[in-house]
């Protein structure tokens, strides 16, 4: 069980993250305005892609081990494929501030995550804060669609999927591999799926609405990458079921984001949803997370500290 030191630390660089990513889906909004969907999604893996390179280059990281490998495909299955496509294409047709409320599920899927991928074994108060939390996400998405989901909906569902499973697993192999540099080998693995799609679907003029590019560049350089530095750290410091909780807070700064960057209009309703999952991140931060660390990670973690 990771103690309370490295537990806080988790908190701080997870709502670092967090206020990273809360700017996704108003920047992606933006970007799609002008942009191709597809060229945002795995555009923005390009760009990081190449600053990956660089990091990789200068810093002379080492190459990842066969087994960080099988790791690192799965990750960049979710986080730079998956969920990119899929909540571009749902942005497309519901507000950034609606996306980013339905993303508030994602603190259940993590958890759910890794518990099945990372050994965690969180407690039953800590799920019943979870489902409380995902059942008012649902609640409200089903009724701004008047009773039924929106396939838009499904499809910010899925990218959730993608990404809570992603971040289950770049959390674990960061204990290992370190935070920048599993996003980094992630990019690096996806970049020869993703070059040739980013050129067919890039605009024929890059004489696009400043916004859009705006929006695209923030993307690649803090969605796709910078924003997973901090991610992943607080998620290998402080248990990724408990930080993931921090993901709570996301729709309440999306929100915001959406309102005075994009003059969205976020009615009562959305308001006392994001109300409530604040308050439900604050108590679910006191329940408890067993954390069962595989033997081959807890001898080099001890070896380490001896070193």
């Amino acid at each position: 069980m990771a103690n309370k030191h490295n537990e806080n630390l988790g908190y701080f660089y997870g709502m670092i993250a967090v206020i990273c990513f809360a700017l996704t889906l108003p920047a992606m909004r933006a970007a799609v305005l002008a942009l191709d969907p597809i060229f945002v999604a795995l555009g923005r893996g390009t760009g990081a892609a190449v600053l990956a390179i660089i990091f990789l280059w200068l810093t002379r990281q080492r190459f990842p081990t066969r087994d960080e490998a099988k790791g690192l495909i799965i990750v960049a299955l979710g986080a730079v494929l998956g969920f990119p496509l899929l909540a571009a294409w749902a942005i497309c047709y519901v507000d950034a501030s609606h996306g980013g409320v339905v993303l508030g599920i994602f603190p259940l899927a993590t958890a759910v995550a890794a518990a099945l991928f990372s050994g965690e074994r969180p407690s039953t108060r800590f799920w019943l804060f979870a489902l409380l939390g995902a059942a008012v996400v649902v609640g409200y998405s089903l009724n701004q669609a008047g009773g039924t989901l929106q396939w838009a909906d499904l499809a910010l569902f899925g990218s959730v999927i993608c990404g809570s499973v992603s971040y289950a697993e770049g959390a674990r192999l960061s204990k290992t591999l370190g935070g920048p540099q599993v996003i980094s080998w992630a990019l690096v693995f996806s970049l020869p799926v993703l070059i040739i799609p980013t050129f067919l679907y890039a605009p024929v003029t890059l004489d696009q609405p400043a916004e859009s590019w705006i929006g695209f560049i923030y993307m690649t350089i803090i969605s796709q990458y910078l924003g997973f530095f901090p991610w992943y750290h607080g998620l290998a410091l402080g248990g990724i079921s408990k930080v993931s909780q921090t993901q709570l807070l996301q729709p309440f700064i999306t929100i915001i984001a959406s309102v005075l960057l994009l003059g969205e209009h976020a009615d009562m309703v959305t308001w006392l949803v994001a109300v409530l999952v604040v308050v439900i991140v604050a108590l679910g931060k006191r329940t408890q997370v067993e954390e069962h660390v595989p033997a081959s990670i807890a001898a080099i973690t001890t070896d380490s500290h001896h070193g």
